[in-house]
Formats: C-alpha cells, sequence, structure tokens
C-alpha cells in the first residue's frame, strides 16, 4: 500500500523564524522570541516542530541553526509511523453540570490548560480553556457557581484526533488551528442506540516536544551521528 503523504502548511510565524535562523545562526529562543516580539512560551511549539520536521536543529548551550534537508523525510516518515494512541495522555474530564469554581479548582490541581467537558453520557461536549475561565471570572461576583456549559467552546467546533491517526496528523491540527490541546476520541453508542465521541485520551504541545526530545537523540544515535 502506498504512504499517504500529509503535508504541513508553515504558518507566517515559522517561515519568519527559519528565515531569521536561516541568517543569523546559531541564535537563541530568547533572541528569536525578541526578533518577532513574542514571549518565548509562545515559540515553544513552533520550535520543536520545526526541528521535528528538520528546518531547524538545535543544541543545548549554542541555540537553534538550519537543519539538514536530508533530515526531513527521516522526520516525518517517524511521525507519520507513530500512532496518537501510543503517545496520548489521560484526559482531565469535568462534567458540563460542573460550575466554574470546580473548573478552576480542577486546572490548577491537575496542572492543565484545559479541561474535556463530558454529558451525562460521557460524550463529548466541549472543552474549558484557563483563558475562558478568566474571561468569565473577571469582574464578575457570580461567576464561580456558573455551569461549565454556559462558558465552554461546545462540540462540534472541538478539533479532535483518532487514536489510529497518525502522529504528524496530530502535530498538523495543533500547528493549523493554534491550540494547545487535542482531545482523542472514540464513536461510542449509548442505551438509545445513538453514536457519540467519548474523550479517551489528549495529545498536548508538550506531547509533542517530548517526543521532539526523544527522536532528537533515537535516530542519530543508530546512525552513529551526531546532531
Amino acid at each position: 500500500m502506498a504512504r499517504e503523504v500529509i503535508h504541513i502548511q508553515l504558518t507566517q510565524r515559522q517561515i519568519d523564524i527559519i528565515e531569521f535562523v536561516q541568517n543569523q545562526s546559531p541564535v537563541t529562543s530568547d533572541q528569536i522570541a525578541e526578533y518577532l516580539n513574542v514571549n518565548r512560551a509562545t515559540l515553544r511549539s513552533d520550535l520543536a516542530v520545526l526541528v521535528m520536521l528538520g528546518y531547524l536543529d538545535a543544541k543545548p548551550k549554542v541555540g537553534y541553526f538550519p537543519g539538514k534537508a536530508k533530515n526531513e523525510s527521516n522526520w516525518s516518515s517517524r511521525l507519520e509511523d507513530m500512532k496518537v494512541r501510543d503517545v496520548q495522555g489521560v484526559p482531565f474530564v469535568i462534567s458540563m453540570n460542573a460550575t466554574v469554581q470546580d473548573a478552576v479548582i480542577s486546572l490548577f490541581l491537575e496542572n492543565v490548560g484545559s479541561l474535556i467537558v463530558t454529558d451525562q453520557r460521557g460524550a463529548l461536549a466541549g472543552m474549558v480553556s484557563r483563558k475562558d475561565l478568566l474571561k468569565v471570572t473577571l469582574g464578575n461576583q457570580s461567576a464561580p457557581t456558573m455551569p461549565v456549559s454556559l462558558v465552554m467552546t461546545r462540540q462540534p467546533k472541538i478539533v479532535t484526533v483518532e487514536p489510529d491517526d497518525s502522529v504528524l496528523t496530530a502535530a498538523k491540527k495543533l500547528m493549523s488551528n493554534e491550540i494547545g490541546m487535542l482531545p482523542v476520541v472514540r464513536v461510542s453508542v449509548d442505551e438509545e442506540g445513538v453514536e457519540y465521541l467519548e474523550p479517551i485520551g489528549r495529545v498536548t504541545k508538550t506531547t509533542m516536544t517530548e517526543i521532539l526530545l526523544s527522536l532528537a537523540t533515537e535516530p542519530f544515535a543508530k546512525d552513529g551521528n551526531s546532531v
């Protein structure tokens, strides 16, 4: 069977990063952030993906420099072979009947950026993020008792992945939608025979960074080369 090739369209910021590194390398993430007038945390996922795809290389205590073209197909192939089910994390879920205060507590206890919201069946109903909660709580004394369902982003606006999707597909969705987390879902059937999406995991920008660190060492060690 022929391999399906997935093309990732770079964002303008990612193109600007590549051009800056090509002209100024080696450069640190702080220098890139200053050049683009953004904070370093904003660039974390962009830099991780650009290194994964071979556009950039990185050395500890040195910085970023242009990647080698010969590595691009190797990175893409390995990311396409990896499946979401092999890298997904545990989903952090809250009921749509929970209050905003419940959501705030859960976010900080779990130290995550967003929560998956489910209905009484356990079906994906929406997502709520720190940004959503911050917007509703500022200057609103009644916010803590409000149901999460009033402030969440509702399905079907939620971008999801399935366990058998490739990691490359997940990376593409995170990049193109500029989001921090993807719920991993499977199709289930309720007591009335109606299909629904059941959240069974999550893939985040942190997940992608961890994969980057793994791939950055393993492939080169096997080839006997150094980055």
